[in-house]
């Protein structure tokens, strides 16, 4: 036990703030990606949605274990 915390609540803890900051940092280089490729508007919005398809994976698998309590 480190700081009265398991192992288990350790990994947990990193595993979703880890990775959440990651997906913040990723989304941050999508829109600069967009602005200095000069995208536009659609061109934008089609960057996001599928390059950050594969998040929303992420994000949902989450939210599903919540609700179903695992």
């Amino acid at each position: 036990m480190i700081f009265g915390l398991t192992e288990e609540q350790i990994a947990e803890f990193g595993v979703t703030f880890g990775i959440g900051g990651f997906i913040l940092f990723m989304l941050f280089i999508i829109w600069r990606l967009a602005r200095e490729s000069k995208a536009g508007r659609f061109g934008t919005f089609v960057l996001f949605f599928v390059l950050a398809f594969g998040m929303l994976g992420f994000v949902a698998k989450s939210i599903i274990q919540k609700v179903l309590g695992l």
